[in-house]
């Protein structure tokens, strides 16, 4: 009986090993597909990631070299000859070009184009924020004072990174404007405002004081 079994044993695994070969020969390439894939998958996504930083670094570089040159008006003409492919390097290009544009007195240019960025749909919206403040704050010489009041208090809104500092220039433009008792009334409205930074808050007292208000008691 033993012997009987044993025998039997053999062929049942002999088989399965058979059934076993033949389901490898016919479906075996299934794996090798998924093996290939999952391989090839992970090697391009590492491909991917070595490029962007590798893009990134010559991005980088490519605008410090633009950066070295003394003279504004060429530091500007550089960096306007460099691209990018991503909306926030390009925002941030575009920012330090209208740096370098101001700088070299060409304010208009650099207001233009900080209100082309604040305006690109493409941009996060807090790159568009901080270029439409900077376009605000260099262009009392190239806009209205309508203009830049309409621009401030859009930043202005609660719950926007840029609020306080932005109330802040409305207050200048209320100062720039004659509208001495609006300006003191938006900055005393500051100092009570939990976010306030240390820096903004000495500004703002400096401010009143210099307007000739009274400063809330501590």
């Amino acid at each position: 009986m033993s012997d009987t079994d044993s025998f039997i044993d053999e062929v049942t695994e002999e088989v399965k090993r058979d059934r076993l070969f033949a389901m490898m020969k016919r479906y075996g390439w299934i794996a090798v597909v998924i093996v290939l894939l999952l391989v090839g998958g992970t090697a391009w996504r590492e491909y991917q990631i070595s490029s962007r930083e590798s893009a990134a670094q010559a991005f980088g570089d490519s605008v410090l070299d633009a950066m070295d040159a003394n003279d504004a008006a060429v530091q500007a003409a550089a960096l306007e000859e460099l691209s990018s492919d991503t909306p926030s390097a390009r925002a941030v290009l575009e920012m330090l070009t209208a740096d370098a544009e101001q700088s070299a007195g060409e304010t208009a240019a650099a207001v233009e184009r900080l209100q082309a960025v604040a305006a690109d749909a493409e941009v996060p919206n807090i790159y568009r924020q901080i270029a439409s403040y900077k376009a605000m704050t260099l262009g009392a010489e190239v806009l209205s004072v309508e203009e830049r009041r309409a621009g401030l208090e859009a930043l202005a809104v609660p719950g926007q990174p840029l609020r306080l500092l932005a109330e802040e220039q409305l207050a200048l433009v209320e100062v720039e404007t004659g509208e001495r008792e609006a300006a003191l009334t938006r900055l005393q409205g500051m100092l009570d405002d939990s976010e306030i930074t240390a820096g903004l808050r000495r500004r703002a007292s400096q401010l009143i004081v210099a307007l000739g208000g009274d400063l809330p008691e501590s």
